[in-house]
Order: structure tokens, then C-alpha cells, then sequence
């Protein structure tokens, strides 16, 4: 893969391309990595115009053996013959990201301002897999300030009826820092070609929200790059969602409403029916999961909570917004699954957290349905789509513990609307939205339950919908309902 420069102010030396890259033009320089090795080389270097190499030499043997890179067709003869060796794929990112690593940073001590500066670049991918075309490189490049020349490479040169592969030959140019070129390769090579050679995990998300600071929030393919990017992991996807937001103040999209708990790839697509608004890049409205959220903060800020209890947490997608606003001064956030908790511990950055920050905000596990005397002493309780996940036969016993040990002055709770389902193209009838789902109740049903609960524990209870409400003959109310428990002041005396 080919970078070029040329000089231009305040570049007046191409050879400068060294120094920004951190690699003499002068030498011939190579990195053991797990995919194999490395090369970097500058076949031209003088002050006219200068251009580094990156040859990645794959190990395809040495991949397979290495269990990190385990995939689907691990153990087939795909593993052995596949064009990994050939082809620009997400090893080629992986490359990038350690032999370039310091060059992504935009650091460079001895030309800072041209490493903050905009400089003429030419950028060749010889071989690279796009599935989608040349025209989705165009997308995907065009956004980002580069001029794209992607020319489809036929599948035989000499049978010219058999059509093109679906493989480009990519040239970029553009006036570009070069730290953020580095970040779109890293980021888009994978994407264009739709595949990972390794396993993607939680970590993914941080990766690329970080190679994508500052241009992913706006660019017109975001939801596409995110979805690629993960393997089309819902879960990840939704996280990179909604911290992007977070980061970035960008909008959210409709295509990612899976509840916020499911974390599951058989989930349906609540955001088959999206919330009113337009698909324009900048005025999307928030996904179903988003705004859930923001009711239940909305409904503690609106009760004077301080302390808040999140029950069933997960992988604290609601943690993080309390842990954001500081209003709140102690958070708990409990769940059944361990796994569940580690996940949330990352995406909260508790490692990485002051003594205070951790005194604020603490994790444990812990069952809805026994007795935790650690959930007691909270101004309000949270379980955001989480009854569903309790065997009806167990209710009785998560109504004792929270609303008769635990009693919290509040109790917050969320659940899908049944009734809504019907608007949901994917879901069979009678089905549920999400596997591990016991039950799913019509609003009569909530209110019913609710109301019941409220009267044996001293409690007032009020409803609300939560997400775009459906305003057609049948009158389906909303996706999500949520029940408001506070409890009265005798009660408590």
C-alpha cells in the first residue's frame, strides 16, 4: 500500500513524510505481527516527492494455528486457501494500526505543525476486497475529503464475459492530515471489504470510536461503517450508538433498537418501525433504547433521586448516563450474570477511575428474587426491561424483595408494550422481541400488576409511554411503557 506526499506549505520537503510516519526513507525496516510480517520501505524519497511502502507478508498457516484468529470457517480448507495473502483485508488495518501507531496519534515532536497541518496525499490499494463495489468506496472515501479512483478488477482477464470480481483497485488523493487518512484506512478497509480475521469483542467499539473521532459521527454512511465495522453484532453496535452520541453530541439512529439488555443477535429490529423524523444525517431521531433511557433519568431528576440502584444492569447502558451526570452521588448497578458485570465495569472505565469515582460507582452481582440487604438505602430503583426476563412463578418473590426489604422512596420500571408488536414486520405471531423474554404484558396487564403491588406496599403508581406512539385505528400506544411506583409518605412513617 503506497502513501505519497508532496510538498506543499507548510510541507517544503516530501521527504518530511519520514518524520510524520516516524520510519527513515533511508532504511528498509520490518515487524513480526500475529497475522505475519510487516514491511516498510520507501521506494522514492526526495524533496519533490516522497512515498513510504507497506507490504504486509501473510502468514496463513500461522493464522490458522493461532487461536485468536478463530472463525467460522475455522478447521475447512478455507482456512488454508483464501485470499488473505493477496488482498488489502482487515489485516492490512491491523498493520497499519502498529507499524503507524504513533503517526495515528498526530504526534511527531520534530514537525508538530506539519503533523497538524493538511498536506497532498496519494494513497494506493492495489488489491483490495469491496463488497458493494467501487461505488461504495466512492461513498465511503468521497465524504472524508478524498478524490476516489476505485476501478473494479475483472475476475479473469481473459474471459472478459465472466464480468468484474469484487475486488477494486483504490487511489485516493486529497489534501488531508495525515493522522486522519491513517484513521479512515484503519477504519475502512475492513468495512469495505465486510470481514474481520479475528474475533470482534467489546473492545472493537472503543477501537473504532476512537479512529473515528471527529468524522464518523457525520458521515452520511455511519450507520453501514458501525455495522460492518462490528461483524453486525447488535450489541456492540448499539453501545458504539450511543457513546458516539455521547462523544460526539451526533445524532442517533433508527435502525438499532434492540432492547437495551437483549444483546443478542436474534433480537428483531425494533427500529423496523422507527420513531417519526427524517433519515437525513443530523436530524435521525434517537433510537427506542436512547429514549428509554432518558425517560428513566428524566423520572429521577423529576423525583429528586440522588442515589439510584440499577437492578439487572447488564451492560450498564443506563449506568452510563447516571455516571455522567453528576447529580447522582451513589450508583449500584447489580446483575445475575458475572460476564454481564465485567462488560459494564469496561464500558463504565472503572479501572481506570479515581478512589472517589469508585466509591461513587460500584457493581456487584446479585439476584433479583433473594434477599440483598446492599440494594436497601437507595432513593430510587431501576429495572429497565427487565421483568420480562423473570419467570412469572418468580415475580411474587422480585415484588418482596424490592418493594417490601429494599423500598426505595422510588421505583422506576420498564417493560415492552405487547400491544406495539403488531407493528413489527420480523416478529411471528405471539412472538416476543427478544428470546430470553418470559412474557411481554398489554398496558392493561402492567396496570394491572402495578396497581396490585402499589396497594400491598404503600405506594402510588403512574404510567407513561415511552417512543413513537402509534396513532393509527387500533391506537397501540407506544413501544415501551413504564410504571412510576413512588411511595407515600405514610407508608414510609
Amino acid at each position: 500500500m503506497p502513501v505519497k506526499g508532496t510538498p506543499a506549505l507548510p510541507m517544503t520537503d516530501a521527504t518530511d513524510l519520514g518524520y510524520l510516519l516516524h520510519k527513515h526513507p533511508a532504511r528498509a525496516q520490518s515487524f513480526d505481527l500475529p497475522v505475519g510480517t510487516a514491511h516498510v520501505f520507501y521506494p522514492e524519497a526526495d524533496t519533490a516527492r516522497c512515498t513510504v511502502a507497506l507490504l504486509l507478508e501473510v502468514d496463513p498457516v500461522g493464522i490458522v494455528r493461532n487461536k485468536r484468529f478463530g472463525g467460522r470457517d475455522a478447521f475447512s480448507l478455507a482456512q488454508y486457501v483464501n485470499d488473505r495473502p493477496y488482498a488489502a483485508s482487515s489485516m492490512l488495518a491491523v498493520a497499519l494500526g502498529a507499524v503507524f501507531r504513533t503517526a495515528m496519534t498526530g504526534r511527531c515532536d520534530s514537525r508538530q505543525a506539519l503533523a497538524d497541518s493538511s498536506i497532498p496525499l496519494e494513497i494506493h490499494v492495489p488489491a483490495l476486497p469491496c463488497r458493494g463495489g467501487a461505488r461504495l468506496a466512492e461513498r465511503l472515501f468521497g465524504p472524508l475529503g478524498w478524490t476516489v479512483d476505485a476501478t473494479s478488477e475483472p475476475l479473469d482477464p481473459t474471459v472478459p464475459e465472466w464480468g468484474d470480481s469484487r475486488y477494486v483497485d483504490l487511489r485516493l488523493t486529497g489534501t488531508v492530515r495525515l493522522a486522519d487518512a491513517l484513521h479512515h484506512l484503519y477504519v475502512l478497509l475492513p468495512v469495505l471489504d465486510d470481514a474481520k480475521h479475528y474475533w470482534v469483542t467489546g473492545d472493537e467499539v472503543d477501537k473504532l470510536l476512537r479512529a473515528g473521532e471527529g468524522w464518523l459521527a457525520e458521515h452520511p454512511e455511519r450507520d453501514q461503517i458501525m455495522h460492518r465495522y462490528l461483524a453486525h453484532q447488535r450489541r456492540y453496535v448499539e453501545d458504539a450508538t450511543d457513546r458516539l452520541v455521547t462523544l460526539d453530541g451526533g445524532p442517533l439512529p433508527v435502525d438499532a433498537d434492540a432492547d437495551a439488555d437483549a444483546g443478542a443477535e436474534e433480537a428483531p429490529a425494533e427500529g423496523d418501525v422507527p420513531a417519526a423524523g427524517s433519515d437525513a444525517v443530523g436530524t435521525r431521531s434517537p433510537t427506542l433504547a436512547r429514549q428509554r433511557a432518558e425517560a428513566v433519568v428524566a423520572a429521577l431528576h423529576e423525583v429528586g433521586a440522588r442515589s439510584v440502584v440499577d437492578l439487572g444492569c447488564g451492560e450498564g447502558a443506563l449506568l452510563r448516563l447516571l455516571v455522567a451526570d453528576r447529580r447522582f452521588t451513589r450508583l449500584l448497578g447489580t446483575d445475575v450474570a458475572a460476564r454481564e458485570l465485567e462488560r459494564a465495569a469496561t464500558r463504565l472505565r472503572l479501572e481506570d477511575a479515581s478512589d472517589a469515582e469508585r466509591e461513587r460507582v460500584q457493581l456487584v452481582q446479585s439476584s433479583l428474587t433473594y434477599r440483598d440487604e446492599r440494594i436497601a438505602g437507595f432513593d430510587a430503583a431501576v429495572l429497565m426491561e427487565v421483568i420480562e426476563h423473570v419467570d412469572p412463578p418468580r415475580l411474587g418473590a422480585l415484588e418482596r424483595v424490592v418493594f417490601a426489604e429494599a423500598r426505595p422512596g422510588t421505583v422506576v420500571v420498564t417493560t415492552p408494550n405487547v400491544e406495539y408488536n403488531a407493528l413489527y414486520p420480523t416478529l411471528e405471531e405471539h412472538g416476543h422481541r427478544h428470546t430470553d423474554h418470559r412474557f411481554e404484558w398489554t398496558r392493561a396487564e402492567l396496570q394491572a400488576w402495578a396497581g396490585g403491588v402499589a396497594h400491598r406496599h404503600g405506594y402510588a403508581v403512574t404510567f407513561r409511554d415511552v417512543g413513537p406512539e402509534d396513532v393509527g385505528p387500533r391506537g397501540l400506544g407506544s413501544p415501551t411503557q413504564m410504571a412510576l411506583f413512588t411511595r407515600s409518605t405514610e407508608a414510609g412513617a
